[in-house]
């Protein structure tokens, strides 16, 4: 396991300490744990900054358009079945009486 030394302000040295008495935990227990989350969350945004240019992109070339919404018609009688499954009812059944009406 690497090593890593850090400065910290006397503050959050504070908090830290504190945080580690209060919950039976090491510093670095603590330390290494705040550090994972906040690689994971910078992963998940940089991924997520990827997904919306490509929606984007997706949004505004027309062929890619086209082409997206020919999938999703594809694939929509698919859907419609797995719903009709999942809600205990068989494909191509009418739609049973809504009980709030």
């Amino acid at each position: 396991m690497a090593t890593l030394n850090l400065r910290l302000p006397d503050s959050l040295d504070r908090q830290l300490t504190a945080l580690a008495a209060q919950t039976h935990q090491n510093r670095s227990d603590l330390a290494r744990t705040a550090l994972e989350k906040y690689l994971r969350e910078q992963e998940r945004e940089r991924l997520m900054a990827e997904m919306v240019e490509a929606a984007r992109f997706l949004a505004t070339n027309p062929e890619a358009r086209a082409e997206s919404i020919a999938i999703a018609e594809e694939f929509l009688p698919l859907d419609n079945e797995a719903l009709d499954r999942a809600e205990g009812r068989k494909p191509g059944d009418s739609e049973p009486e809504q009980w709030w009406k």
